[in-house]
C-alpha cells in the first residue's frame, strides 16, 4: 500500500519575487527604471513610514514600453510591498495602479504564464 506525506516548507526561500505592471490610464509620461524603482520606494513610505522605506526592494527587469517589472524583496516583507504597491492611486499628480500579475519565491516560475501559452 503507497502512503501519502505531505511535506510543507516555510520560510524556505529568502526572497520573493513579484510581477507587476503600473497602469496609467491618461497616458502621458512613461517613468523610467530609476522613476519606477522611486515610485515603489515612495509607495512603500507612505503606507509604512520611513522603516518600509528601508525595505530591501530590487527591480531586476523593467520594460517601460509595458510599463511591467519583476522587483525582488525578501520574503519577510512580501505583505508590506504587496499592500503598498496595492494601494497606490498617484503618480506625478495622475491616477495610477499597479497590478500584481504573479508572484513566487522561485524567479524561474516568473518566466512563462500557462494563462498566455499559445499552442
Amino acid at each position: 500500500a503507497a502512503t501519502f506525506e505531505r511535506r510543507v516548507l516555510r520560510r524556505a526561500a529568502e526572497h520573493h519575487y513579484l510581477r507587476v505592471r503600473l497602469e496609467l490610464p491618461d497616458g502621458g509620461a512613461r517613468p523610467n527604471a530609476a522613476q519606477f524603482k522611486q515610485l515603489v520606494v515612495t509607495a512603500l513610505r507612505e503606507l509604512h513610514g520611513e522603516v518600509g522605506a528601508a525595505l530591501p526592494v530590487d527591480v531586476l527587469t523593467y520594460e517601460e514600453k509595458t510599463l511591467s517589472a519583476i522587483l525582488r524583496v525578501i520574503s519577510s516583507g512580501l505583505v508590506k510591498l504587496w499592500s503598498a504597491l496595492t494601494l497606490l492611486s498617484f503618480y506625478q499628480n495622475r491616477r495610477c495602479a499597479f497590478r500584481v500579475l504573479q508572484t513566487s519565491p522561485f524567479l524561474l516560475a516568473l518566466s512563462g504564464n500557462s494563462r498566455e501559452l499559445v499552442l
